[in-house]
């Protein structure tokens, strides 16, 4: 009889790691012989060469850059420096990690949730135009608004930036997934107040533990930010605001520099990988993912869409493939949320039925092009 076919892993933050191990063993070396392991020269070297990529693009403004502990409390850090907490609505989306919410919830906020286009899994701007002309009633004024940059695609961010703009809200770039994406020439993370990015190992940009960072081209935003994430200091041991202990330590931060160094490589071959697989898909009964025009897409995953997902994952894995599901619970259907947390006026409805349908391939830059081919045989058997 014969065995079945080792499974391809959905991710393999360990292929990092070999990919970059000789780079990456000498900066934590170095950060280890520094005897400085806490908000040093590494994590602030970091920040400012985090934030002259993400401002590279012509016409960018100049960025400022604060690492922190994870990409959760870069969302919460952001809304904290903007004075947003109790008595205050922010907008956001159910088709996301938790995090997203978790966080608006932390500085004791109010998330209303919106549904989402059905192509692109992001925010809808329609449905956010509304909400912003008539807020449900009940609620707290809204304060801000958090579209998510799914998958590595971006929101469509014209219409939502002007709707915000309009009513005087903050837009906050929830850019977890979308590491070196971009809209109309424009790097994502760049174009709203602020932007928070997840630096867990699985993402784009991602360290060898946990982390986070945020940009804002708001000088003042980051001091006040950079201050809140130590206990409020701006002199050490005192404190001038109300704080919190979030800080990204030393050797994850020389672990990045070394990772941003290959990230926009590492994307391309990302797109090789989606391309491929688009390929492959020819014929079959599933659709490549969308891309927005005017985009520039990252592919954090490959994300596909079917009513029987369940049939064709499992396919797969008879197959030797392994596969992941992003998300398989909307954040507003969950045990913790369900019922207490507010939706749009569009109840989120295509959300639910997203999150029964769509299940994701392996997609990481360390795939070899024999595994890709792997994955894109197992593709046109379906």
């Amino acid at each position: 009889m014969n065995a079945s076919p080792a499974i391809l892993p959905f991710a393999d933050p360990g292929a990092g790691y070999r990919a970059l191990q000789p780079e990456i063993d000498a900066a934590v070396a170095r950060a280890l012989a520094s005897g400085w392991y806490i908000l040093g020269r590494e994590g602030e070297a970091f920040e400012a060469e985090f934030a002259a990529w993400l401002g590279d693009q012509p016409g960018a403004p100049t960025m400022h850059a604060v690492g922190c502990a994870n990409g959760t409390d870069a969302i919460m850090l952001i809304l904290r420096g903007m004075g947003i907490g109790e008595g205050s609505t922010v907008v956001t989306v159910s088709h996301t990690a938790v995090a997203t919410v978790a966080a608006i919830e932390m500085v004791g906020a109010t998330p209303l949730l919106l549904d989402i286009d059905p192509d692109t899994y992001t925010m809808d701007p329609d449905e956010l135009a509304s909400v912003l002309a008539d807020p449900p009633p009940g609620l707290p004024p809204i304060r801000a608004v958090i579209p998510v940059h799914i998958y590595g695609q971006a929101v469509d961010l014209g219409p939502i930036k002007a709707a915000c703009d309009e009513a005087g809200v903050f837009l906050i770039e929830d850019c977890a997934q979308c590491h070196g994406a971009m809209l109309g020439g424009a790097k994502l993370g760049t174009i709203g107040h602020a932007a928070a990015f997840s630096l867990y190992p699985t993402k784009n940009l991602g360290a060898l533990g946990d982390g986070g960072i945020l940009a804002t081209p708001d000088r003042e935003l980051a001091a006040r930010i950079g201050a809140i994430r130590q206990y409020g200091w701006k002199r050490r041991y005192i404190s001038d605001l109300q704080g919190v202990n979030s800080r990204l330590d030393e050797v994850q931060a020389a672990i990045l520099r070394v990772k941003l160094q290959h990230l926009d490589r590492q994307n391309d071959r990302r797109r090789q990988i989606a391309a491929a697989y688009d390929a492959a898909l020819a014929g079959t009964a599933l659709t490549p993912p969308a891309r927005r025009p005017g985009a520039h897409h990252v592919f954090h995953l490959y994300v596909l869409r079917h009513p029987k997902r369940d049939e064709f994952m499992f396919s797969l894995k008879a197959r030797g493939i392994g596969t992941g599901i992003h998300y398989p619970m909307p954040v507003h259907s969950q045990p913790a949320y369900a019922g207490r947390v507010p939706l749009g006026p569009a109840n989120c409805a295509e959300t639910a039925r997203v999150a029964e349908e769509v299940f994701s391939l392996p997609m990481y830059p360390e795939l070899t092009d024999e595994q890709v081919a792997r994955v894109c045989e197992a593709l046109s058997g379906l």
